[in-house]
């Protein structure tokens, strides 16, 4: 664990300099409304979550910043929960949606991690994972910058998101727009 936990210090002003993506291409990527809970991975405040909450059956907010959690304590409606990625404690199969937005350059074992996800979602549900695209040359100067701040980040490029999933009852699915990627991921039933 490290010292300085960084988001714990810009936690009181993240909602307010950093812009969440588009909530109504959240609700789309994510086939929402749906009957079901969504589980928000390094959600941190609950930004992104919170705004996709009247579209499913409850929201759970995972992350391990405490700041962050107290931020997204003030927003109604979310269920908070202090955790790794790479360790949820939740029962396997437990969530209808999964999203990651932003976080997972941000762990320690983004295998380990996007073992998690799949582990949690239910069969027929998705999970929906927003990263800056490493070869856009304004995430190589984020990558540069976050280094130089000493964060543990560690990008990964589009195809290699892709081929964490190699599940045979995986369904992958990619979409670009500029210096960002979404990588939708469906588990089938019956495999």
């Amino acid at each position: 664990m490290p010292l300085f936990n960084h988001f714990d210090f810009i936690a009181p002003v993240y909602d307010q300099v950093i812009s969440p993506p588009d909530p109504e291409r959240m609700r789309k990527l994510a086939g929402l409304p749906i009957s079901g809970r969504l589980l928000d991975v390094g959600g941190g405040t609950g930004r992104i979550s919170y705004a996709l909450r009247e579209w499913v059956t409850g929201v759970v907010v995972a992350d391990s910043s405490i700041g962050m959690l107290e931020q997204a304590k003030k927003k109604s409606g979310l269920c908070i929960v202090c955790a790794n990625a790479e360790e949820l404690s939740f029962p396997s199969e437990s969530f209808e949606r999964v999203i990651m937005v932003d976080a997972l350059h941000h762990v320690r074992d983004y295998r380990a991690t996007v073992e998690e996800l799949w582990r949690l979602v239910r069969p027929g549900g998705r999970i929906i994972i927003e990263e800056p695209d490493i070869r856009s040359m304004s995430t190589k100067f984020m990558a540069v910058a976050e280094k130089i701040m000493l964060m543990r980040s560690h990008f990964v490029s589009p195809t290699a998101m892709k081929e964490l999933f190699q599940h045979a009852n995986a369904r992958v699915h990619t979409e670009n727009e500029g210096s960002t990627c979404w990588i939708m991921i469906d588990k089938l039933r019956g495999g």
